[in-house]
């Protein structure tokens, strides 16, 4: 049960979003340009960057949510996604995405745990500086996230179906839509 009275039955964020629509707009816009808007990195591999910050954040809402749009970006299965959030996919993973994700992992824990080791590796697996960027921002955007639906427990729906359904929809429409319900 969300520990704030909710006026609508919606899991998650969108819950969140719904109620409070001044804060939704400035979020739904920085998660549409962090995760749909230009980059070097694909939709798909950004949403996977969302999802391992998430996995380890443990936020089950964010992080099924997020591996649900994943899967469905980067027409991968949820053994994938799963071993991903284990850090059990390396030979899955190009050298690139692999020290984004540990960049992203340090950066879940505390900013100044990035070390100039952390880049210089990301650098030789071929990341560029707006790369290395979006990561951080991605991964620090998202312990927010996650800590706003935690901290507000909001409602996590059991059925898995849903998790998919709604990332079907995140990876055809982006995040413009949501305030909507």
């Amino acid at each position: 049960m969300p520990h704030i009275t909710l006026n609508n039955k919606l899991p998650g964020i969108a819950a969140l979003l719904k109620d409070f629509p001044e804060t939704a707009k400035p979020m739904l816009e920085l998660a549409q340009i962090l995760l749909r808007g230009d980059s070097t990195l694909s939709e798909g591999e950004r949403e996977l960057i969302a999802t391992y910050v998430s996995s380890r954040n443990g936020c089950d809402y964010c992080q099924y949510t997020h591996g649900a749009t994943a899967k469905h970006l980067l027409d991968a299965s949820y053994d994938f996604i799963a071993r991903v959030k284990d850090d059990d996919a390396d030979s899955e993973l190009s050298p690139k995405m692999k020290s984004l994700l540990t960049i992203a992992g340090e950066v879940q824990q505390s900013g100044k745990n990035v070390s100039g080791d952390d880049i210089n590796r990301a650098k030789e697996n071929g990341a560029t500086d707006r790369e290395i960027h979006d990561t951080v921002l991605i991964a620090a955007t998202f312990c927010m996230f996650n800590r706003y639906v935690d901290g507000l427990a909001t409602i996590k729906p059991d059925d898995e179906s849903i998790y998919d359904e709604r990332g079907a929809l995140l990876a055809e429409k982006g995040y413009g839509w949501q305030t909507d319900g």
